[in-house]
């Protein structure tokens, strides 16, 4: 029985929860430019930009205009438009501040004074009205209309890019959610303003959450590929890779455009591909990737990436690399991936050399050279030379605990310091032969004393501690 009195004088259960989460919630913001990417990206923005929806449009628009000077106005101009379009005051002023920076003499780069004013009118009448609107609902006690005016108010805050606020009215919905749908909706929304405010660990709450809701089957099964994106997108700004890789192979292909307010299809192939070649063997990447059917669906919309995993699986680890650093640019302008491609790309060339060495005991430096590191040997007279930014890596992975090998400057080798598994098989096969051999000798000496009458038998004491078919001294 719910005892929750919305108008009561005490705060409810639903504002203690809203007031916590305000207190314990670590925001973590999204950088700023990060990095200058002053390759030209291999999208067209405006097809780029069309595959999303909502506030994101804005996030990637800003993070482009900033970050890559090519497409810098083009950007920050779609960005203004977006924050206009949205109500969003703070946000078109930041765009037009940095729109300000790269082009002061376009007319979008001034501040439009009177939008705002009108604009700061507009949002406070709503708010205001919304505020109003939701007394009366609770007036009444009827729940259902309460959970609306919660919902609406969070929908203008979360609009008008007052995420705080969003989160805190979306939170007070759930003592008024009446059906599994209501909580199922609630959390999502709550998932969505977590993402855009970088509070991960709130997003892996709510996805919790939203994976033991009491939805009926079909709802369920509708909502389970929203769920698993949201779960791996938290789980690879969390840094695990593996289990973002896993979660993102394991979307059902019904995603579609039904979630592109916070990641599209495409992003699902190029996530799930890059950290499935940080944190997976060879054998893996063919089983759970390449042989994935269902993954299978995403691939075929990035190519490059299944070309890049098929490389990897074949040993062609220059083919690979090279894609991977041919797409680097539109990479470092995507708003998820840019602060983890420096290290994704680290795992990847580590793993690249680690595969490498398994086949051999020793290898030239000069051959390694050639595939890891092919502008080194082009640009320096000794790539090999241990001041030699490549053989400095090698140093640092050997250090590390990654390669178990030695470095040979005097011969230009790679040694590998690991066990020679066909020399330890002939070895121990070896001495398997000289025990049988030494074994049949004592058993046909001790047939020959016992055709010449000379068997000796021994004692019992002897006999129990020597046991049936001993050998014999």
């Amino acid at each position: 029985m719910d005892t929750t009195l919305p108008d009561a004088s005490g705060p409810s259960r639903a504002d203690m929860d809203a007031t916590a989460l305000e207190a314990t919630t670590i925001t973590v913001p999204r950088p700023k430019a990060l990095v200058k990417v002053e390759e030209p990206p291999k999208f067209d923005l405006d097809t780029y930009i069309a595959n999303y929806a909502g506030r994101t449009r804005y996030d990637r628009l800003y993070l482009i205009g900033i970050c890559s000077p090519l497409l810098s106005i083009d950007a920050l101009k779609g960005a203004i438009d977006e924050a206009k379009i949205n109500k969003d005051v703070s946000r078109y002023e930041k765009a037009v501040r940095a729109l300000a920076e790269v082009a002061p003499s376009d007319p979008d780069a001034s501040l439009d004074a009177a939008w705002v004013q009108e604009t700061n009118r507009y949002v406070q009448t709503q708010t205001e009205r919304l505020e109003h609107e939701l007394r009366g609902y609770k007036n009444n006690l009827i729940k259902e209309s309460i959970r609306m005016g919660h919902e609406d108010l969070g929908n203008h805050h979360y609009k008008t890019g007052d995420l705080a606020a969003a989160s805190k009215a979306y939170s007070r919905m759930r003592d008024y959610c009446t059906t599994p749908n209501h909580i199922t909706s609630m959390l999502f929304k709550m998932v969505n303003v977590a993402t855009e405010r970088g509070d991960w660990m709130s997003v892996q709450s709510n996805v919790h959450r939203l994976r033991n809701s009491q939805s009926k089957p079909d709802d369920a099964a509708k909502n389970i590929s929203k769920i698993t994106a949201a779960s791996a997108l938290s789980q690879m700004h969390q840094t695990l890779y593996l289990d973002a890789a896993n979660s993102f192979l394991s979307i059902p292909p019904d995603l579609g455009d039904t979630y592109n307010e916070v990641i599209t299809p495409n992003d699902v192939a190029v996530y799930g591909g890059l950290c499935a070649l940080a944190s997976m063997n060879r054998d893996d990447l063919q089983k759970n990737v390449l042989d994935n059917q269902t993954f299978r669906t995403f691939l075929e919309l990035e190519p490059h990436i299944r070309r890049a995993i098929v490389f990897f699986c074949n040993f062609k680890f220059r083919q690979c690399l090279d894609i991977l650093e041919a797409y680097r640019p539109d990479y470092l302008l995507d708003i998820h991936l840019q602060r983890h491609i420096p290290q994704l790309y680290k795992r990847i060339r580590t793993k690249s050399i680690e595969q490498y060495m398994i086949p051999f005991s020793r290898v030239t430096l000069d051959s390694m050279a050639k595939i890891f590191a092919p502008t080194v040997v082009g640009g320096e007279a000794r790539p090999t030379d241990i001041s030699s930014p490549f053989v400095q890596e090698l140093i640092g992975l050997i250090q590390g605990g990654i390669l178990n090998a030695r470095i040979d400057l005097e011969k230009g080798l790679l040694v590998s310091n690991q066990i020679d598994l066909r020399a330890e098989v002939q070895r121990n096969t070896l001495e398997s032969l000289r025990e049988f051999n030494q074994e049949a000798h004592w058993r046909i000496l001790h047939a020959a004393f016992i055709r010449a009458g000379l068997e000796v038998k021994p004692d019992e004491a002897d006999a129990s501690e020597q046991g049936h078919g001993g050998r014999f001294p």
